[in-house]
């Protein structure tokens, strides 16, 4: 005879053999302002699973029952880290008080020509040039801006 365990995907929370021990510790964690992603990994390592994932718990499953519970995250988390010497497109928009929408367009149309990070996100440098330079693509003094980190010219940042 050979013993066989099989976990089951299952439809809520609450059907789960440790559901309910599972979401009041979230909701304690949650309380304490631990981001969503965290307590998934603590509440995984403590054994726990999500209701249709059978190894671990699932970030959204931790979003969806703490937005039951009326519980907000305390800070707003970024996809993309990075220090304070660069800028991502919201907060160069901000800073410059410009549309985000219009810095995508303006990479997307080549006028604006900056390498991706690693991470897949554009980061600006928080300089008074680059920020001035951008004001002066946004006002038609120049035609085209290039903040590349390898530039095939090496004549600077503007092209006119």
């Amino acid at each position: 005879m050979t013993e066989l365990e099989v976990k089951m995907t299952v439809n809520s929370v609450t059907r789960l053999t440790r559901g309910t021990e599972m979401r009041e510790r979230l909701l304690t964690l949650a309380r304490d302002g631990v981001p969503d992603d965290e307590i998934a990994a603590i509440l995984t390592q403590e054994g726990h699973r999500s209701p249709r994932c059978v190894d671990k718990v699932l970030p959204i499953t931790i979003g969806r029952l703490r937005r039951a519970a009326a519980i907000k995250v305390a800070a707003q988390r970024s996809r993309w880290e990075h220090d304070g010497s660069l800028l991502s497109p919201p907060e160069l928009a901000r800073r410059l008080e410009i549309p985000v929408n219009w810095l995508y367009v303006q990479i997307r149309t080549k006028r604006l020509l900056i390498d991706r990070q690693p991470s897949g996100a554009y980061l600006f440098p928080n300089t008074p040039s680059v920020l001035d330079a951008i004001g002066d693509l946004r006002n038609h003094v120049i035609a085209q801006l290039d903040l590349r980190i390898c530039q095939p010219n090496k004549e600077g940042h503007q092209h006119g």
